[in-house]
C-alpha cells in the first residue's frame, strides 16, 4: 500500500493522505475494523467497480472512477450495511462523509504518484 496525495485537475486537493489498497489483502480489508475516517484521509480501491459496507462502523461518500481517474459516480453518505457500484467502474475511491463535495461525473481525478495504479 502507499500513501499519496489525490487532486482535481484543477489542483484542488480531494484527499492529502489517499491509501492506495492493490493489493488482494489491503482491497479484502479496506476500512473494516476502523471506527472513522480522518477529513484529509481516504482509500483508493484497484480494479474494483462495486463496494459494500457490511461490518462497517460509520457512512462514507464513494467516487467510482474509470481507470483514467475519471469520475463516473459518487455517492454521498453512504451508510452501514449498503452496497454501490458504478457500472465500467475500474477504480473506488473511499472518502469521509463530506469528502466528495464538489466532485461531479466527467471530473478528472490526479494522484501525484501515478504509479500507484499500475501495482
Amino acid at each position: 500500500m502507499r500513501i499519496t496525495q489525490l487532486r482535481g485537475d484543477d489542483g484542488t486537493v480531494v484527499c492529502a493522505r489517499c491509501t492506495v489498497a492493490s493489493s488482494p489483502l489491503a482491497r479484502m480489508r479496506g476500512l473494516l475494523g476502523r471506527s472513522s475516517l480522518a477529513p484529509d484521509e481516504g482509500m483508493l480501491f484497484t480494479r474494483t467497480g462495486s463496494i459494500h459496507m457490511f461490518f462497517m462502523r460509520f457512512a462514507i461518500d464513494v467516487v467510482f472512477c474509470d481507470g483514467d481517474l475519471q469520475v463516473l459516480k459518487v455517492v454521498p453518505d453512504l451508510p452501514p450495511w449498503r452496497t454501490a457500484a458504478a457500472r465500467g467502474a475500474k477504480v473506488t475511491i473511499e472518502l469521509p462523509v463530506g469528502g466528495a463535495a464538489g466532485l461531479e461525473p466527467g471530473d478528472r481525478l490526479v494522484l501525484d504518484d501515478e504509479e500507484s495504479l499500475a501495482d
